[in-house]
């Protein structure tokens, strides 16, 4: 008997194959430029480009057209009859038809196009075109972040992102992770830093958007304060409880009212919870090979080497090239060398001690126990302790970390000053920290000391259960609390569980030799911008 899905697997490739002539097929310049390079094509073949115009090049008998489409780093050359180079200026966007030859001189390239129809696709104000061929300012470029994006360098950036996000998801995909989509709009800041959007509707009056519970005043649209997410882990843990080991990419969003090179207000961050792991040596691990992966996987796809070309070349439509060549080819050497070194707070913070003591360097913010790491701590961490390697900073002190952690395993190698909890930070040179991660405290009654101790309101229900004799207590508490749903996490199947946060666009930052995390975004928004 034939198989009914049989059947409806050659239905479908027939219809797909009816369909395939009517795509138009044109050539792309990183796989004519690859063409041209690797299988030694001597004889001449008909192709079609597309693209826009990086530069034109006249003399008396013949024009040389620079053209991108974005799929390469290096432009496509075409050699055209300067009659057809009439109306060709930087940024105008052509079709060229025409033979792809062997070049007589392939200092640049081996091949070149020579051009038999051009054809130009639209209309093109060259004269106020503001991306002229010259250099642009990285503060001039962030001005125009609906045109920027065309630059060589910058179109290379848009590639590194798609292609990093690939190779994280072949790498979840292969463990048996589950993509999932937490919600952007959520009930509370699960950092506790207070530096949440609130969510309210465009023209919130009583009358249009909403009932009103008395006069005059309006119930709000989700009842109660809604915010944007600062992070999707309270969500992911929820998840991976069904399902086991789950990961997301999500945007998300601080209110900081800061102008730095690191903080942007929407960025997106990769996150992944993983359940039935029990110590933050296995979390840390499947952080390094993960990392490590990514990495070794854009290498192979040649990503790599164009990030590496286009600092080595510095042309003068890229992004300030404040990072060598030299630099970035050990970030990525380190990042794929191994295993990373691993230290505590405590000791990372009494190494920094006796480098400042003994003159070693001198720190404007003095490392003590109490005050935490700051930006210049953890550049010194990372260049001497990692040698240009990443590092873990393990076992932080519980007063500066979320109410979620679960304690230290172990404080042994801890000064005593203070109880420390099962965290770590991932620190690279210059960049700093990119991932965070932690075990998360999975035990009802000490996760709903440690809500109360950072001021997080129980509901009534849950306020009984942790205090059973304090009526005062229970009779202040509010019906239900915003975070009684993930209290319920640990009051009904609890497990150990651990999880981790990636900075993505700060990790693009390092790979890509970009100081400014503002240069790596699309549409960047910060304090102040949000300019379309």
């Amino acid at each position: 008997m034939l198989n009914p899905f049989s059947r409806l697997a050659r239905s479908a490739n027939a219809w797909v194959s009816k369909q395939q002539p009517r795509y138009n097929h044109h050539s792309t310049a990183a796989a004519l430029l690859e063409r041209g390079t690797s299988n030694g094509i001597g004889e001449p073949q008909d192709v079609t480009v597309t693209g826009f115009v990086r530069s034109v090049r006249k003399q008396k008998q013949r024009a040389f057209v620079a053209l991108g489409d974005g799929s390469s780093y290096k432009p496509l050359q075409a050699l055209v009859h300067p009659d057809q180079a009439d109306g060709l200026s930087n940024g105008v966007a052509v079709t060229i038809s025409g033979e792809w030859r062997p070049s007589p001189a392939d200092k640049r390239q081996s091949h070149e196009l020579h051009a038999r129809e051009i054809k130009i696709m639209g209309q093109h104000d060259s004269t106020n075109y503001p991306l002229q061929k010259k250099y642009h300012t990285p503060e001039f470029l962030r001005t125009l972040p609906h045109l920027r994006q065309r630059l060589p360098f910058n179109s290379l950036l848009l590639r590194l992102r798609s292609q990093t996000i690939a190779s994280f998801n072949e790498f979840f995909s292969r463990h048996d992770y589950v993509q999932t989509h937490p919600p952007i709009i959520t009930s509370s800041d699960c950092e506790g830093a207070g530096e949440a959007f609130t969510l309210n509707p465009q023209n919130d009056s009583p009358i249009q958007n909403s009932k009103p519970c008395m006069e005059g005043v309006a119930t709000p649209f989700f009842r109660a304060p809604k915010y944007l997410t600062v992070s999707s882990q309270l969500h992911l843990e929820a998840t991976a409880q069904a399902v086991g080991k789950v990961w997301t990419l999500s945007p998300t969003f601080r209110a900081e009212k800061s102008d730095t090179t690191r903080h942007l207000s929407e960025f997106y961050m990769l996150e992944a919870e993983i359940v039935f792991i029990d110590s933050l040596e296995q979390l840390m691990d499947i952080v390094e090979t993960m990392l490590r992966t990514v990495v070794q996987r854009l290498q192979q796809n040649g990503l790599a080497t164009e990030i590496l070309s286009a600092r080595s070349s510095a042309p003068v439509e890229a992004n300030e090239p404040s990072i060598s060549m030299e630099i970035l080819e050990q970030r990525w050497m380190k990042l794929v060398e191994g295993p990373w070194p691993r230290l505590t707070y405590s000791d990372a913070i009494k190494y920094l001690q006796t480098a400042a003591n003994t003159d070693k360097i001198q720190f404007k913010f003095p490392p003590t126990y109490e005050a935490g790491l700051h930006g210049e701590h953890e550049r010194y961490l990372a260049r001497q302790i990692g040698s240009g390697s990443p590092v873990f900073i393990t076992d932080y002190p519980v007063a500066q970390k979320p109410f979620y952690m679960a304690p230290s395993l172990d404080s042994s190698g801890n000064s005593g000053s203070s109880p420390t909890v099962s965290c770590f930070d991932l620190l690279v040179p210059d960049a700093c920290e990119i991932i965070g991660g932690s075990m998360r405290e999975y035990r009802l009654e000490n996760l709903l000391l440690s809500m109360r101790r950072q001021g997080i309101k129980l509901g009534k229900e849950y306020q009984r259960l942790l205090e059973p004799n304090n009526q005062d207590a229970y009779d202040s508490a509010p019906d239900s609390g915003n975070l009684d749903w993930y209290a319920d996490l640990r009051r009904f199947g609890s497990v150990p569980h651990g999880g981790f946060g990636l900075g993505f666009d700060r990790l693009l930052c390092y790979l890509a030799g970009v100081p400014n995390i503002k240069d790596v975004v699309g549409f960047p928004r910060w304090y102040g911008k949000c300019d379309c």
